[in-house]
């Protein structure tokens, strides 16, 4: 009688269980070979590596939209994170696809967004030469910065999820990046939108952005007119609208995920309405410029006083032989909204005599 580890077990109960068209833990690829783990699959030790690093536990408090709010309810980028892991979680399982890669890539997606949320991703994107992107410093962060260094060692379709869940306004359907070859990294990408379209929807409504009466009526009509009956909407759709993924009936060529129609275009125009009247609300954006000048001015101190930042940013930048502004723009990126207040005022904030 052959004797399986529990990891084996659990590799022979997905090739059982999940759809064909899942990505399977046993097929999982790293750029660096590595022991298996007897009780672990590979996407279950990637979601381990995420969630037990420092970078995710900042996420707690880095801003999602509204910058610095009063009030214990409002999402930051870590219950952002988490709720688009619970869908994404859901969509997988009722299209038998792999839930433990779903939840590594949720888990790890906005690991690289700066503080105070776009607001800081666009003044880092202003200043820094070679461009910011959150999506590419998540990447960059489980790839290089991690584990002093080494990186998380993460697979190839986690690190990829990562890289490809950003799109364009226009369609929550597109991305600049490229589509993920992987159906539970597409799932991450649409669920995303699922979260953080509802949720702030709930948050502007509490911070007075908006009325519950402003949101466009011929959205609601198609997709609920509460935050629960949405995101069943939604949910409820992207999983019958891509039965096929479980491997019952023909996919499409290519085989991508996608809302139907009504569902799709109704979702589209609220976030658009989102766009409008939230992100790029006067009210929501009255902090963006003071947060343009704390991140411009520390990147420029730190750019002079190199020696000032961590030692195992100078590390790593020095053993990859990357320009110095690189590492400055990790250390910046990597702070939290409060830290990096608290470096400003340290920095450039004089002291009360005697204190």
């Amino acid at each position: 009688m052959i004797s399986l580890s529990i990891r084996e077990q659990r590799e022979a109960l997905e090739a059982h269980m999940l759809s064909p068209l899942a990505a399977l833990s046993a097929a999982a690829v790293r750029e660096r070979p590595e022991d298996s783990c007897p009780i672990r699959p590979a996407y279950q030790r990637d979601r381990d590596r995420i969630l037990h690093s420092k970078p995710f536990r900042r996420l707690k408090h880095k801003t999602q939209v509204f910058i610095a709010p009063v009030g214990d309810h409002y999402r930051t980028r870590l219950t952002h994170t988490l709720e688009v892991t619970q869908i994404s979680r859901t969509v997988a399982r009722a299209l038998r696809l792999n839930e433990d890669l779903a939840e590594a890539i949720g888990l790890g997606h906005d690991i690289g967004h700066a503080p105070f949320g776009h607001a800081g991703e666009t003044a880092l994107a202003r200043i820094y030469p070679e461009h910011f992107r959150h999506n590419e410093q998540s990447r960059r962060i489980v790839e290089v910065i991690a584990r002093d260094g080494k990186g998380m060692n993460l697979t190839y379709a986690v690190r990829e999820g990562i890289y490809l869940h950003s799109k364009a306004r226009r369609d929550i359907m597109t991305t600049a990046w490229g589509t993920a070859s992987t159906l539970e990294g597409q799932v991450i990408k649409i669920c995303d939108s699922v979260a953080y379209i509802n949720h702030d929807i709930d948050d502007a409504i509490r911070a007075d952005v908006l009325r519950p009466e402003d949101l466009p009526r011929e959205c609601l009509d198609v997709l609920g007119h509460s935050h629960s009956q949405r995101i069943n909407t939604m949910v409820a759709d992207l999983i019958h609208a891509n039965w096929w993924a479980t491997g019952t009936g023909d996919p499409p060529d290519p085989p991508i995920l996608a809302m139907s129609p009504p569902v799709l275009e109704a979702t589209n125009a609220l976030r658009e309405f989102m766009f409008r009247n939230v992100y790029l609300n006067k009210a929501a954006k009255r902090d963006d410029e003071k947060v343009r000048f704390v991140i411009e001015t520390l990147y420029a101190y730190f750019c002079a006083h190199l020696s000032a930042l961590p030692e195992d940013l100078l590390r790593i930048n020095q053993q990859r032989q990357e320009p110095a502004e690189r590492a400055v723009v990790d250390y910046i990126a990597g702070m939290t909204d409060r830290y990096a207040l608290e470096v400003f005022k340290r920095i450039f904030i004089p002291k009360t005599w005697g204190a």
